[in-house]
């Protein structure tokens, strides 16, 4: 096999510090709010970061293609935002698997993958951007509840951002481990590697349909189709069935460590795709290969990130969780409401989703989207 090229190493390194430090603390908080314990999360963490960067090692490989791969963003976005299920952890994981098996389904069954392609781009715009919301408010929230905490983090966000979108988050991060330093209530972790830990899934029809199922749909909508789109529009050819079945399969295999969907990316796909890669575009998958080398580097230390987080001052994850997600936050929402014979559905499903109303089992994710389908629908035949 030939050795990948400096500038693609180079580029998998600046890929993984992106996708990893810039979405981890929303990883840690939708976790938690499924009743995650302390070394559930850190196990949850390793084997999210193990499966995207074997899978992106995997997949870019076989097809020569820069697939890069993620843990799905806004499905943590959502799993923060939801309630936890009535079986606690137990019922999540199962979720993760029920998620991970349609994704795999999708893949090998083609009118699913156009069943969950033909939800209407504002509606699950929509949807994204209601789960945000709160998340979003909470760093504006935190300046009046945590100044000395959420002020530096905003500040160094703000003004790396103005030189770098890519690198904003990745030093907000390293301001907030500087505050947890200077606080010294960071002591270090029994065991620097990660330990793996097995969690049993449960399984109830409430978690099914109001955790996995829009799980299963955000994921979709918002990062295996982009992620796909990326690749067609650098030129490649990517084959759903594979790149779905793929990232499905390692959905199942790190769920029951309480690891999260695997799925494709977007935004990291665009660096390892475009020309910035590698001048020549047959060589620019190594930039997803090193990507995903650097990925199952990083996951294996999810202990001390672990131990980090539990010493930083109060606030801190939720101001991290929160300017990660802002830009995805801005673009979900002007998607959403963009054309106007679809505004008012999406509207309806932005705020019935944003409400966090809970009915008959159901999350308010699931309610917005049939609120909002149906609105959706009566437009149309108006």
């Amino acid at each position: 096999m030939s050795v990948p090229p400096l500038q693609t190493v180079s580029t998998g390194l600046v890929v993984a510090i992106v996708g990893f430090f810039s979405s981890f603390p929303i990883v840690l908080q939708g976790l938690a709010a499924m009743g995650a314990t302390p070394s559930e999360a850190s196990s949850g963490l390793m084997a999210a970061s193990l499966s995207m960067g074997l899978t992106a090692i995997v997949i870019s490989l076989v097809t020569r293609q820069p697939s890069s791969v993620a843990w799905s963003t806004p499905g943590a976005a959502f799993l923060a935002v939801s309630l936890a299920p009535a079986g606690g952890f137990a019922e999540a994981v199962g979720a993760f698997l029920v998620a991970g098996a349609l994704t795999v389904l999708a893949g090998l069954y083609r009118p699913l993958r156009q069943l969950a392609a033909n939800v209407p781009l504002p509606l699950a715009h929509a949807l994204l951007a209601g789960v945000l919301i709160t998340l979003c408010a909470r760093p504006f929230l935190a300046l009046a509840d945590a100044p000395y905490t959420a002020a530096p983090i905003l500040l160094t966000w703000f003004v790396v951002g103005k030189l770098s979108r890519l690198f904003a988050v990745p030093a907000a991060v390293l301001m907030a481990v500087g505050l947890t330093l200077w606080g010294g209530a960071f002591s270090a972790p029994d065991h620097f590697i990660a330990q793996p830990v097995i969690a049993p899934p449960a399984f109830s029809l409430a978690s099914v349909l109001g955790l996995a199922l829009p799980l299963f749909i955000i994921t979709m909508a918002t990062q295996n189709s982009p992620g796909m789109a990326v690749l067609k529009g650098e030129g490649y050819a990517p084959r759903p069935a594979f790149f779905l079945s793929a990232v499905g399969i390692a959905s199942i295999l790190s769920a029951p460590f309480g690891a999260l969907q695997t799925c494709l990316a977007a935004i990291t796909s665009s660096l390892c795709a475009g020309a910035d890669s590698h001048p020549d575009k047959a060589l620019r998958f190594w930039s997803a290969v090193m990507g995903g080398v650097f990925y199952c580097l990083f996951g294996l230390f999810a202990a001390l990130i672990i131990s980090f987080a539990a010493a930083a001052p109060p606030k801190t994850l939720e101001v991290l969780a929160g300017i990660a997600l802002l830009g995805v936050f801005a673009n979900s929402a002007s998607v959403a409401l963009a054309d106007a014979k679809s505004r008012e559905a999406a509207a309806i499903t932005f705020l019935t989703t944003a409400s966090g109303v809970s009915l008959f089992g159901l999350s308010g994710a699931v309610w917005g989207l049939l609120f909002g389908g149906l609105a959706f629908m009566l437009s149309q035949k108006s």
